[in-house]
């Protein structure tokens, strides 16, 4: 059996893969996001929004938590990008909803998962049949291990 020192050596050599390897799968997804050219809280308020069918403008303050004022000015940019807009809530006629616009959803359902497998996919292509199956063993018996199965 490994002594402690060995395996905290282990530990840290499979940490460093598994964040260089976080960092490869998501290359294509930060640089799609970058060439938006949102700013961080943009990029917030818009992953609240993706998630929704349309919030408040309150609501998205209070998950954001950020102030209404500033929420309310991040939307006014985004809605003249033609990312979001605002829409007549059904039930209430005296508040608005603040939704993401058709090609924003569309490129969040379509063209995102295509963009996280991308890497994935080239990898597998690149690696033999036995690769492949020593990677899909590997990741399978450290999900075991780490109890997350």
């Amino acid at each position: 059996m490994k002594n402690e020192h060995e395996l905290a050596e282990l530990a840290q050599e499979i940490d460093a893969h598994l964040r260089a390897i976080r960092r490869a799968l998501r290359r294509p997804l930060a640089t799609a996001i970058a060439r938006g050219g949102l700013t961080a809280p943009q990029r917030c308020i818009m992953h609240i929004l993706v998630r929704s069918d349309g919030l408040s403008l309150k609501e998205v303050s209070r998950r954001a938590e950020l102030a209404h004022s500033t929420v309310s000015g991040i939307v006014d940019r985004l809605e003249k990008r033609g990312m979001l807009s605002r829409q007549l809530d059904s039930e209430d006629g005296r508040l608005s909803r603040i939704v993401v616009t058709d090609p924003v959803r569309n490129f969040v359902r379509d063209k995102l998962p295509e963009l996280a497998m991308q890497p994935l996919l080239a990898a597998l292509h690149r690696a033999r049949p036995r690769e492949r199956a020593k990677i899909l063993d590997g990741l399978r018996a450290l999900r075991r291990v780490l109890g997350s199965e």
